[in-house]
């Protein structure tokens, strides 16, 4: 009984603990919000800021803040955390797999008759809130490539009409979805901040892992620097972000037979590993209850992932 009172009391504990913390981030003010993006600001604008507006911002943030920006692991999190588009903080995100794990052993330890199978659940299912972060980041990702030829032509268009780059931002930001117009929307309230444009734009790079936003950004600066026909240049740009798009749907169309054969033959031994069990049960109680057996199903389960890595290796061609 000990261990499922341990357990009990840490899911008890954690799940009140996140509770506070939901409750505490649905208190926060537009104040605090403007310290957190100041804060990001100082952590990203390296040589922008003054070093005593710095130090006055640094001593404005809180002591949860703080102790995030001193732990790398929770700084790289809390980047990742922002770049996939959600408004939790890491030290909730971080709870999440914790009070999974502890919900999976805690109901191990009552049923006690598949133990060992949900140790190895509770072991994968920590990493699920992860995988979806980094699903989530990437189908935020491609979304805003596809929004960005769209928000280059209407700046090029607002540059003709005679629009200021700042004007033509705040244009886009405001005409715009998210996530496009979000960070648009950003660039133009650091810009308001005191900012130059180019580096309003260029801290929106931090935010989002796009390469062709870093094309843009430098064409801007080297603009700012050199001067040129900017319209012409984002026009040009868009042109060729539309046609590596194109492509790229083009190359999906060709590897989609490749993609079809790895997730057949990944769900193929896992599919007919069940209905022999159900049509002929018993029949595989080898595997399950002899040693050897569970060292070759150890090891099929792991020649069938490396089959599928690799399979999605060959067919991730990158335009």
């Amino acid at each position: 009984m000990l261990p499922i009172i341990l357990l009990t009391f840490c899911a008890i504990f954690l799940a009140t603990f996140s509770i506070y913390l939901g409750f505490a981030e649905a208190k926060d003010s537009p104040r605090a919000i403007l310290k957190r993006r100041l804060r990001h600001l100082v952590e990203t604008g390296e040589g922008i800021l003054p070093d005593e507006l710095k130090a006055d911002l640094i001593k404005e943030t809180t002591a949860m803040d703080r102790f995030i920006a001193g732990v790398p692991a929770l700084r790289k999190l809390e980047r990742l955390i922002d770049q996939a588009g959600l408004k939790i903080s890491p030290i909730r995100f971080l709870l999440i797999p914790a009070i999974l794990l502890v919900i999976i052993l805690l109901i191990a330890f009552i049923i006690k008759k598949f133990l060992l199978a949900m140790i190895l659940i509770a072991l994968f299912v920590p990493v699920i809130p992860f995988i979806y972060l980094s699903h989530r980041k990437k189908k935020r990702e491609e979304k805003f490539t596809e929004q960005l030829p769209d928000a280059l032509t209407m700046l090029a268009r607002s540059l003709r009409a005679g629009h200021s780059l700042t004007g033509a931002v705040e244009l886009v930001g405001t005409e715009m979805q998210d996530p496009l117009g979000e960070l648009f929307k950003t660039a133009y309230e650091q810009q308001k901040l005191g900012l130059r444009v180019t580096d309003s734009m260029q801290s929106i790079t931090e935010r989002i892992e796009s390469i062709d936003l870093r094309f843009m950004v430098t064409a801007l600066s080297i603009n700012a620097e050199v001067g040129g026909n900017l319209a012409e240049i984002l026009d040009k740009l868009a042109e060729t972000i539309r046609e590596r798009l194109r492509i790229r749907r083009q190359v999906r169309v060709y590897t989609a037979q490749g993609r079809m054969s790895g997730y057949i033959l990944a769900a193929l031994p896992i599919v007919t590993f069940i209905l022999f069990n159900i049509l002929m049960p018993g029949y595989e109680d080898v595997l399950v209850r002899e040693k050897v057996g569970n060292y070759v199903l150890a090891f099929a389960a792991l020649m069938q992932i490396m089959g599928f890595l690799f399979i999605r290796k060959i067919i991730n061609i990158r335009i």
